[in-house]
């Protein structure tokens, strides 16, 4: 579906409002597509809208507290290995946190079965974006339906 900043926005709160516990959220896009603005749209959606949410690019893992539980917000673009994630605390995010992760490809193979991969690609023009949600697993499918959001 073609959108802009609003819609990603919109988006990122509605998956926020489903998201609970355990749940691995993974953004694929190049440079500049709207992995951190839907991030940011996330998180502030579950701490407050005024919520500082810095790119984690080289702090590489940012966290914060919600009602839902802690969001573990990675962004693993300068990663040199894919082991590097277990020294940012992957493990425990996927224990018992929400994980958000830019750059996901770096360390594909770390993931669980169960997850939702977002791609964001270039629109029509500067200011939109092609979206596409990709459910994995059962849990994922089901949870997805309960979206306005249509592709």
């Amino acid at each position: 579906m073609l959108v802009n900043q609003q819609q990603i926005e919109q988006l990122a709160g509605e998956i926020a409002n489903i998201a609970h516990p355990g749940d691995v959220i993974l953004l694929y896009g190049t440079l500049g597509m709207g992995k951190t603005v839907f991030s940011r749209a996330f998180i502030r959606s579950l701490t407050t809208p005024t919520e500082e949410v810095p790119s984690p690019t080289f702090t590489l893992v940012q966290l914060y507290d919600t009602d839902k539980g802690t969001i573990w917000h990675f962004d693993l673009y300068r990663l040199q290995s894919p082991e590097e994630v277990f020294e940012i605390g992957l493990e425990e995010a996927l224990i018992d946190g929400i994980s958000l992760v830019e750059w996901p490809d770096k360390a594909s193979r770390m993931f669980p079965k169960n997850k939702l991969e977002i791609h964001i690609e270039n629109g029509t023009d500067a200011n939109t974006r092609q979206i596409k949600l990709i459910p994995i697993g059962t849990d994922w499918t089901n949870r997805i339906k309960e979206l306005s959001w249509k592709e």
